[in-house]
């Protein structure tokens, strides 16, 4: 079960978890630029060029890349989010060598082709248009949007149909190599793997990423703030949210506490409340969200035109119901939940290797299981309702698309939690 760590000379961090009785390995590359890293003219690069790292190299083709994973039964992905970029596979444990050249392969000599180029922006752009006709997912680009007003952390991921067909392929080499650089590079691995032999592997593949130090990025400003889309539609979708608590902050294991204790199942009390008291609507939870220096704590649900009003009159009274009255018993259940996430994902060799990933580029040290359950143990009730005081306290976010006449400003949901003299 130990988590092992070295620092290569150019500052790329490999760190592996051994699980000697599986057959498999989940090894990816995790790099700290995500959309939070673009400027304004950069919006969406960030995506297109994990897009186009699979589209060839000088050894081998779009095709290659994929044939030859799949040839030994593996599969290979990447995601990117907000802070960070991942490229990442699954393989036998005696495939990991030829996994890693190809991710070596794809980050360092991809030849980004100009006709790959176009038409990747072109299914790039055929999901900024997937996105825009979905109202759930949409509603939350508008809601991050809204908390960080002109502010890349407050840009959606995707970009912008504009912005994508901007790009060259001269612009994805200059934003890869300015941000894909050692000190802001994981590699992690968690599965059967022996930690020495991927150091020695990754040392060689890798080598010829620079040492250069991570360029420092604007701090989030928290502001708040409200976007409305009025569209012809059966349900409004709402989320309102408030500002949380970073991964640093000591509050953070509070937030998600929190978080779950008044929307994370179906025993929570929005859902007990809204959903199974009072049929408000199909589906209602809370989330929080910490990134390295800022959070966004928020609760979303969609209703119909007529159900609007109640259920944002009903979800503000469980907020404050929830700061008046949280009992232990809920609190227990939480820190259950929690405990139990951290305890499967210790069954999971991809999921692991994310974790631990994750926990170097935040932390800069992987975070030991018995620690993360003392920071859970340590939260009680008092905790959980000043952390909520707190965070209503603070300006309200608000976003809402559909039939939303009948959705209240985000003055009005100030105002009702006491909290309007913070907005602006």
């Amino acid at each position: 079960m130990a988590v092992d760590v070295t620092e290569l000379d150019n500052g790329v961090t490999v760190v592996t978890h051994g699980m000697s009785h599986l057959a498999s390995t989940a090894l990816g590359v995790w790099v700290s630029a995500g959309s939070r890293s673009e400027d304004v003219a950069e919006n969406g690069i960030s995506h297109l060029l994990e897009h186009m790292a699979f589209k060839g190299t000088r050894r081998r083709s779009a095709k290659a890349i994929a044939e030859e994973i799949e040839n030994v039964g593996g599969e290979v992905n990447a995601a990117t989010s907000v802070e960070s970029t991942s490229y990442y596979a699954r393989v036998l444990a005696g495939d990991v060598p030829l996994a890693l050249d190809i991710l070596a392969d794809i980050l360092q000599d991809s030849v980004f082709d100009p006709d790959e180029l176009d038409r990747e922006k072109h299914v790039i752009g055929q999901e900024i248009g997937a996105a825009l006709d979905t109202p759930e997912d949409l509603v939350f680009d508008l809601f991050q949007g809204a908390a960080f007003p002109d502010q890349p952390i407050g840009r959606p991921i995707l970009g912008s149909v504009d912005t994508v067909k901007s790009f060259s392929d001269d612009a994805l080499r200059r934003y890869l190599g300015k941000h894909y650089t050692g000190p802001r590079t994981v590699i992690a691995a968690a599965g059967k793997v022996e930690h020495r032999r991927l150091v020695r592997l990754a040392r060689e593949k890798f080598e010829r990423f620079s040492a250069d130090p991570a360029a420092p990025e604007p701090e989030a400003r928290y502001a708040g703030g409200e976007k409305r889309e009025e569209r012809d539609l059966m349900e409004a979708q709402i989320v309102l949210g408030f500002p949380g608590a970073s991964y640093h902050a000591d509050d953070y294991t509070t937030a998600q506490i929190a978080s779950s204790v008044l929307g994370g199942g179906m025993s929570s009390r929005l859902f007990q409340e809204v959903r199974e008291k009072r049929g408000l609507c199909y589906s209602i939870y809370s989330f929080h969200w910490g990134f390295r220096d800022t959070g966004l704590f928020g609760i979303s649900a969609a209703t119909g035109e007529q159900d609007v009003a109640a259920l944002v009159e009903t979800t503000l009274d469980e907020v404050e119901a929830t700061i008046a009255s949280v009992g232990e018993a809920e609190v227990a259940r939480a820190k259950a939940q929690l405990r139990a996430g951290l305890l499967m994902t210790l069954e999971s060799p991809a999921a692991r290797a994310g974790q631990i990933a994750r926990q170097i580029m935040f932390h800069g040290r992987p975070l030991p299981l018995d620690e993360l359950v003392a920071r859970i143990e340590a939260v009680g009730t008092r905790d959980v309702a000043d952390f909520l005081a707190r965070m209503v306290a603070g300006a309200p976010t608000l976003a809402s698309i559909g039939p939303i006449a009948d959705v209240p400003s985000r003055e009005a949901v100030a105002s009702r939690l006491g909290s309007s003299a913070r907005v602006a």
